[in-house]
Formats: C-alpha cells, structure tokens, sequence
C-alpha cells in the first residue's frame, strides 16, 4: 500500500504569488484541476482521504471524495504554514523570503512550530493507512509536502527535491520505513487550461 500526498488546486492568489489568508477558495481552475486529480484517484483506487480543514485543500479533498464515494476526514495538522500578519501581502514585494524565515511572522507560527506539527501529520497519516487496503490520500499544502520530503522522505537516486510543487500535484511513499518515495509533484492529470503554472507561488 501507499499513501498519496496531493497538494489542492490552484488559487487566485497562488498565481498572484500572495501569502493566502486561511478563508482563500479554489479558483475555477483550481476546481477544474481538483475534478482532474479526483478521476486519476478513482481510476487508481483509494481506502480513504483524509484533509487540511483550509478551504483550498477541502475542496480539493471533496473532489476526491465526490469521485470515490469516500467521506473526508479533517485535521488542522496538515494546514500550511501560517504567515500571520504577512497574509495577503505579496510574496515579490517583501523583500524577503518568508517561506524560508525561521522565526515566526507577527500572530504566525516560526519555522520549528511548523515542522514539529508536520512531523505529527506524517504520523497521523502513516497511522491512518495501516489496515487500509487502498491507498490513504492526504490533501495538503506546497509547504507541508516539501517539508515531509525534506524530513520524513526517503528520496531515490531517481528523485530531485523539487523547487515547488504543482497544484494538485500527486506524491506517492510506501508507508513503512524508511519511507521511500515511488513518485514526486506528478501533474500528469493537468492539460490544456488547466495545466500547473510554473510562476505561481507554492507555499504559503
């Protein structure tokens, strides 16, 4: 068995690379591509989803359930990185990388609270898969997933840490130790006009 990692679809304020508010919805293109995700799952098979309670990722996981006929568990550990007061501000414009910051951004969660909340997602989600004979899918977000490659994820030689993620892009690992991964950022399932672009903003 495997667990799947799926980043949501894409934003209107990915593709105007703005740190998002928690409340940001999925564009109409992000709904297409989550519908475009969701028929790749389905065709593959999957035991269960399990979701960032952010709105993006939800309805990225609602796609998904819409396609497999699975109910969607909730967990606010796979939320991506809160930026505070950086908010809605624009990632170009501050001068700054706050993707890469380690201290924590006014009313927002430092770099070390961040990865030890990732670090109990991934458990969650190992835990989460074992008994299931289907994939577990996990919708998140481009830093939750960049950080369980960086940490938690055994990458082969095959393999190159990617620089961003793709909307909806598909991750796949074995649940068991050392965690090796079979397949990384896979967009695939995108072409035409909904196809990831590579100029918005992963993370944040």
């Amino acid at each position: 068995m495997s667990i799947i990692l799926v980043r949501h679809g894409e934003t209107l304020l990915n593709v105007a690379r703005t740190l998002q508010p928690a409340d940001t919805p999925l564009s109409p293109t992000g709904l297409a591509q989550a519908a475009a995700v969701a028929r790749r799952l389905a065709d593959q098979g999957v035991g269960a989803i399990v979701s960032s309670d952010l709105p993006r990722a939800r309805a990225t996981a609602d796609a998904i359930a819409s396609a497999t006929g699975l109910p969607v568990a909730e967990t606010p550990l796979l939320q991506e990185r809160n930026f505070g007061d950086l908010r809605g501000q624009s990632y170009d414009n501050l001068g700054f990388n706050p993707l890469t910051m380690t201290d924590a951004p006014p009313h927002g969660e430092s770099a070390d609270a961040f990865f030890k909340r990732v670090a109990r997602a991934f458990d969650d989600a190992v835990q989460r898969q074992r008994g299931l004979a289907k994939p577990l899918v996990v919708v998140t977000h481009g830093l939750v997933i960049h950080a369980m490659l960086q940490r938690h994820l055994q990458l082969a030689a095959m393999h190159t840490m990617p620089a961003r993620l793709g909307n909806t892009s598909v991750t796949v690992f074995s649940p068991e130790a050392p965690y090796p991964v079979d397949l990384v950022d896979c967009t695939a399932h995108l072409a035409g006009a909904v196809q990831d672009k590579a100029g918005s903003l992963s993370g944040g």
